[in-house]
């Protein structure tokens, strides 16, 4: 399978938003279904910590020891106060970090998982390459304005969806980001904290189920969400969506793109078993039949001409049974198309499992996933030393 992604003009949306750069998606398919500035890199402040979070899922436990570092304790705020040489259960840090986005907390985890922030910070950049972002750079575990030789600390909506798209699929992170209230001790038990879930849009809408918001002052008030609704997954990614005195303006983008998405588009299963054809396969012939299979008068030709009449292959599609059940969101007006294009001929030898062409599945020009068509079987050259063998064993056996 090749996957890519499948779009939404930007003008065909939800009308005028605040944000700078805004994107609506599929979070089961990647569909964008919308874009304002998609591509456009720039600063996205605490939303940064889903990243952090979910990597401190993926290669921690949540009851490692923390300690907490001279570096962590000295981070600005918002911070939860954390004192150099203090000890954490990992768990408890992360219910700081995403329900408070507590900074001191993002490097104490950074710098457990890591090693350092730096350390940390090429894990960052590694997984958001493995999720398929493009333009994202990470300096910062909890999304401070940061710098180093590859770049500023940045990313663009898109990316930004698609890292969220990935994080809810893990139901730690979904439990995590979805507690209102949370309390815990340093592992001295001498210090108490309590953490209140600073994502409103939980209580604005049944629909949502997780979310980070984030601010910084280059970075404006930004926001990525996750919203259920009737079987389909809606990501929500916003940059630049207003300064002081504006926080508001990110719950109202939010709730614009999530009444689109729900009065637009519905789901459906996107796969067609496509007929493919046999392919004609010059001077050639299946590897473990004999002359006669090919035609009756078959044997006499190839003693006499030295080839064979054409052989048939079929072509197999290279899907997984989970690739069938695929859906996408598509609006009443769109349709997803099957094209089949296939090597019109192949000539002798051709071996089973290669590439004889590909399955494409689109709405309109733009792709949502292509597939390999392979040979189902091994076809042998036609020669008269090959002739000759096969009528001598054919005869005697």
């Amino acid at each position: 399978m090749i996957p890519a992604a499948v779009d939404m003009n930007e003008t065909d949306g939800p009308g005028s938003l605040y944000a700078l750069s805004a994107v609506l998606m599929d979070g089961d398919s990647g569909r964008v279904l919308y874009e304002k500035e998609g591509y456009t890199a720039r600063p996205n402040a605490s939303t940064t910590k889903v990243m952090t979070c979910i990597l401190a899922l993926e290669n921690g436990k949540g009851d490692d020891y923390v300690m907490v570092s001279k570096n962590a304790a000295a981070q600005p705020e918002v911070k939860l106060g954390l004192k150099e040489g203090e000890q954490y259960y990992l768990e408890d840090l992360l219910y700081s970090l995403m329900l408070k986005s507590h900074n001191d907390t993002a490097v104490a985890i950074a710098e457990h998982i890591g090693g350092s922030v730096e350390g940390f910070a090429h894990m960052m950049n590694e997984k958001a390459k493995e999720i398929g972002c493009t333009s994202t750079h990470f300096v910062t575990s909890n999304g401070l304005d940061g710098a180093d030789a590859g770049g500023v600390h940045e990313t663009t909506a898109r990316d930004l969806a698609l890292i969220m798209s990935y994080a809810i699929k893990n139901k730690t992170f979904l439990h995590i980001t979805q507690t209102r209230d949370y309390s815990f001790y340093d592992l001295s038990g001498n210090r108490q904290f309590s953490v209140h879930n600073a994502n409103a849009f939980l209580d604005m809408t049944p629909d949502a189920i997780s979310g980070k918001t984030g601010f910084t002052g280059n970075a404006g008030y930004c926001y990525v969400g996750a919203c259920k609704n009737e079987g389909r997954t809606f990501i929500i990614a916003l940059l630049g969506c207003g300064w002081p005195n504006n926080k508001s303006y990110k719950w109202k983008d939010t709730m614009k793109l999530l009444e689109y998405g729900k009065e637009n588009f519905h789901k459906e299963v996107y796969w067609q078993e496509p007929a493919i054809p046999e392919i004609q396969v010059k001077d050639g012939v299946s590897e473990n039949s004999t002359v006669s299979d090919e035609s009756p008068a078959q044997s006499e030709q190839n003693l006499s001409a030295g080839l064979g009449k054409a052989a048939f292959i079929k072509g197999v599609i290279q899907a997984e049974d989970s690739d069938k059940k695929k859906e996408v969101l598509l609006k009443d007006s769109e349709k997803v198309t099957c094209n089949v294009r296939l090597q019109k001929s192949l000539a002798a030898p051709v071996k089973k499992g290669q590439k004889i062409g590909q399955v494409t599945f689109s709405i309109g020009e733009l792709v949502l996933d292509d597939y390999f068509v392979t040979a189902d079987r091994n076809i042998v050259k036609i020669t008269y030393f090959w002739c000759v063998n096969k009528v001598f064993h054919d005869f005697f056996h």
